[in-house]
């Protein structure tokens, strides 16, 4: 083997894969092969496998040279993560109106990798119905959002089928596909108990300009939501907090 170290096993194998990644997410060009052999001292094979591994997972990408950038999730995830500054920014004002004029939970959310991603929220003034959601990944098919992500495009459904997480949970997705169309038609989605008994949430879109994407104001970059118990958003409610969310959504949308 010419000298270079054995073949990592285990926790030794994982520690060369993220020796391979930082060499290449720190490094100023394209990182070639040979250049990856000789920063971990690993057999070219050991090397190539490992590189292989990490392009599978997405970590890790090739140029057309074959030299290796960082992979799609690596800058999936930046680009979100130096976006949701200005997104928390441009959508305070509005959530904050939101939280005064209903007293229920405001969320703003975007699509992670397979689930949403609340980055953003102001809590109920009420007791009841104050959880703190950051941090929590939602499905899709459950939650307001998510129905507002799915059916505006910002998001894709995951393979498989969808989890049941109450009675009211759609798992078809020919009737989830009703239900965005629904969306689309009224503006805002609604989830009735479909994420957990006794709790209802609605949702509009949140379109934006933003700097790290790209994206223009037509774009739905993330999704405003109100939630609470069902004790206090009745149907009569909803349908009152619903208008109320698409009033503020194309105030929102046209200072910008």
């Amino acid at each position: 083997m010419t000298g270079r170290s054995a073949p990592p096993t285990g926790t030794q194998a994982v520690e060369r894969a993220a020796q391979l990644m930082e060499t290449v997410l720190s490094a100023r060009e394209p990182v070639t092969f040979n250049q990856l052999v000789d920063a971990v001292d690993l057999p070219k094979s050991t090397t190539s496998r490992l590189l292989n591994a990490l392009e599978r997972s997405g970590l890790l990408n090739r140029n057309q040279t074959g030299a290796f950038i960082a992979g799609p999730l690596i800058v999936q995830y930046a680009r979100r993560t130096e976006g949701t500054t200005d997104l928390v920014a441009m959508a305070t004002p509005v959530m904050e109106l939101l939280a005064k004029e209903s007293g229920e939970t405001i969320n703003l959310a975007v699509a992670s990798h397979d689930h949403v991603e609340q980055i953003a929220q102001i809590d109920s003034t009420y007791l009841l119905g104050g959880t703190n959601w950051i941090g929590l990944p939602v499905p899709f098919h459950s939650s307001a959002s998510g129905k507002v992500l799915l059916a505006y495009g910002a998001a894709t459904l995951p393979a498989g089928r969808l989890e049941r997480s109450t009675a009211r949970t759609i798992t078809s997705r020919s009737e989830l596909a009703r239900e965005l169309d629904r969306t689309r038609r009224r503006g805002y989605a609604v989830a009735d108990q479909e994420l957990e008994e006794g709790l209802v949430a609605l949702a509009v879109p949140f379109r934006g300009t933003s700097t790290a994407t790209g994206a223009t104001s037509e774009d739905v970059l993330g999704a405003i939501s109100l939630s609470g118990p069902a004790t206090r958003l009745t149907p009569e409610k909803v349908a009152v907090f619903g208008l109320m969310l698409l009033e503020c959504s194309t105030s929102l949308q046209q200072v910008q």
